[in-house]
C-alpha cells in the first residue's frame, strides 16, 4: 500500500504499448503517443505561442471548411500499432466520429513544430502518416513558414512553402487561403 502523498505507481505492459494503455497517464500537458508499440512522450511546449498557432490553424481551416467536414485540435489517429495525436486533424464528411479516428477518415494532419518536437514532426510522424495513406500533411515552423506536403506514393513531397503575411490559395484538403502562421 502506498503512503499518503506518494506518487501513483504503475507498470509498463508486457510487450507492446497499445491505445488503452494511454489512459493510464494524467492530463498533464505532456503528449503521450505510441509508435509501432513503443511509448513516446513529448513535454508540453515551452512557448505559449505554440497553442496560439494551433488555435489560428483550427480557426482558418474551420472558416474554409465545406459542410460536414470536421477540424479538430489534438484528435488521436490510430494507425495499426501506432496511436498519434497531431496538433490539428481535418476529417472528411461521414467520418466515424470515434475518439481515435481511422486514417481513412483523415484528409489532413497538421503539426506545429517546437524545439522539443522538430525531428519528430519532420521525420517520424510524417512517415507514419504517409504509410497510413493520409493524403495531406502540413508542418508549421512558427514565425517562419508553412510547409505543405502531399502524399506521393509512400512518402510526402513538399509541394508548396508559404512564408510571410501575403495570403496564398491552397486546394487541399479544400480550397483555402492561408498566410504564414
Amino acid at each position: 500500500m502506498l503512503s499518503q502523498g506518494s506518487p501513483m505507481r504503475w507498470t509498463a505492459p508486457d510487450g507492446r504499448w497499445t491505445e488503452p494503455d494511454l489512459h493510464l497517464f494524467p492530463q498533464d500537458g505532456h503528449r503521450y503517443e505510441i509508435v509501432d508499440g513503443s511509448l513516446h512522450v513529448t513535454p508540453p511546449p515551452l512557448d505559449p505561442a505554440h497553442d496560439a498557432v494551433v488555435d489560428a490553424v483550427v480557426l482558418a481551416l474551420r472558416a474554409a471548411a465545406p459542410p460536414d467536414w470536421w477540424v479538430c485540435a489534438r484528435l488521436g489517429v490510430e494507425i495499426g500499432a501506432s496511436s498519434l495525436v497531431p496538433d490539428v486533424t481535418v476529417l472528411r464528411p461521414r467520418s466515424s466520429g470515434a475518439i481515435w479516428v481511422d486514417p481513412a477518415d483523415v484528409a489532413l494532419v497538421v503539426e506545429v513544430e517546437s524545439p522539443e518536437t522538430r525531428r519528430y514532426d519532420r521525420l517520424l510522424k510524417p512517415a507514419v502518416y504517409a504509410a497510413a495513406g493520409i493524403p495531406g500533411y502540413w508542418r508549421i515552423e512558427p514565425g517562419a513558414a508553412l510547409a505543405v506536403h502531399a502524399l506521393d506514393g509512400a512518402a510526402y513531397r513538399e509541394i508548396q512553402r508559404v512564408e510571410g503575411a501575403e495570403p496564398v490559395k491552397l486546394d487541399a484538403p479544400y480550397p483555402i487561403r492561408v498566410s504564414g502562421f
